[in-house]
């Protein structure tokens, strides 16, 4: 019979060798050290829906790592969810006349346009409210760093925004602007900062880069040339794409395979879809292997609808934005300009990336702002014709947006996306 077994032969089988302690210590001073690391290994996922940000399930803390953010949007709140409201008591943000570097296509109220409702509309969010564009914050958050808005005309349009809402706060003799062909630079010279705009309307390389003149009807685009761009967009902390217009040609998009300096260009056509999603892609890698998600954000704006047709929102056959002056109530509206096609291009590439890009939902409520576009008050850069003149709609700006106006919605909601995700 074996006797029975004592307490104290269970102590002395269970003591830990002093080379055990030894590893089991190292191991907490590893996991203490990397810990950081090792969970923003697990974090770096994509924080994009396509249609809407949706809350992030608590168990993968996504937006914890983000740089910038200050803190986050209450659980259960889609800043892209909600109506305009009436708020002539907090805008316009700023006058059209007291910020100088508005485009003359932008300045509607220089150019005659007679009422000023478009002015005062506030996105009101359904179920919160978007926090209040703080403008020394944002200035204060990029000293010493450079922000830029990579695109078309309006992407342009929300940079030039950006630059009003933020100029009033820097001394007429610390600012400045300058353009180096297809790229234009603010800077705030006590802040070490600048704000700056590239023109790349199909992010890859095109026979429509020329920032000047670039209306050309046959539109080509170059399959993997996105570093003859991307060159310029290093050390950028702060990245704002968005492409969409440019790509409207029709059902096909003209790809170049080779070069433009190529004798014979070897040129396909693939599907408007197709030839999106490879830009799309090719955007993806240049920013998985250039940007550091530890210390830069990337954002990348829906697209701004158009209103051409004004049977879209119940309007006579014929018209257009001209003299719309009021949005459109209806909350299921959406324009027939708008691909949605696109919209499921975009969500899927951007779900397989390992990149976190924060994706700006624009389009739903820019739809309901048939009232917004700069229409016919604007520079007009070619004489009108007596025709024209006699037909204003034939000649209406119904893409472009007034300035200051709807971009400016556009500025706080990336304002809420940067800092409080």
């Amino acid at each position: 019979m074996k006797p029975p077994i004592s307490s104290s032969s269970v102590l002395r089988k269970a003591r830990l060798s002093p080379y055990l302690y030894t590893l089991i210590a190292f191991i907490v001073f590893v996991a203490i050290l990397y810990g950081e690391d090792f969970m923003c290994l697990f974090s770096q996922q994509l924080q994009l829906n396509a249609d809407q940000d949706q809350p992030v399930p608590r168990t993968v803390k996504k937006w914890d790592k983000l740089p910038f953010a200050i803190g986050k949007t209450e659980e259960g709140c889609d800043v892209y969810s909600g109506s305009w409201v009436w708020d002539e008591s907090n805008r316009p943000l700023y006058q059209e006349s007291d910020c100088p570097y508005i485009q003359p296509q932008l300045t509607c109220q220089e150019h005659g346009r007679p009422d000023k409702g478009y002015q005062y509309w506030k996105w009101q969010p359904h179920d919160c409210s978007l926090p209040n564009f703080n403008a020394t914050l944002m200035l204060e958050s990029l000293r010493g760093k450079r922000m830029m808005f990579v695109g078309d005309s309006l992407n342009r349009g929300q940079y030039v925004s950006m630059v009003c809402l933020l100029h009033k706060l820097i001394p007429e003799d610390e600012k400045s602007m300058e353009t180096f062909d297809s790229l234009t630079v603010f800077t705030a010279k006590e802040y070490n900062a600048t704000i700056e705009f590239y023109w790349a309307p199909f992010i890859l390389e095109s026979n429509s880069d020329n920032a000047v003149i670039h209306r050309v009807s046959d539109r080509i685009v170059r399959k993997g040339s996105i570093n003859k761009h991307g060159r310029h967009w290093k050390g950028v902390d702060i990245l704002v794409f968005n492409t969409y217009l440019w790509w409207m040609t029709g059902l096909k998009m003209k790809i170049l395979l080779g070069s433009f300096d190529d004798e014979v260009k070897d040129i396909v056509e693939l599907s408007t879809e197709d030839a999106y999603r490879m830009a799309m892609k090719s955007m993806l890698r240049w920013v998985r292997k250039n940007m550091d998600p530890k210390k830069t954000r990337v954002f990348f704006t829906s697209m701004s609808p158009s209103h051409a047709k004004s049977i879209d929102w119940g309007g006579e056959p014929g018209l257009n934005c001209y003299n719309e002056t009021s949005p459109i109530e209806d909350p299921n509206y959406w324009g027939s300009d708008c691909r949605r096609s696109v919209m499921q291009v975009i969500g899927e590439v951007f779900s397989e990336s390992k990149f976190p890009i924060t994706f700006i939902n624009i389009t739903q409520l820019s739809n309901y702002r048939k009232d917004a576009h700069t229409s016919i008050y604007k520079k007009q850069w070619n004489p009108l014709t007596p025709a024209q003149i006699a037909n204003p709609v034939s000649y209406a700006d119904c893409v472009h947006w007034c300035l200051p106006g709807l971009q400016d919605t556009w500025n706080e909601l990336l304002f809420a996306k940067l800092f409080y995700p």
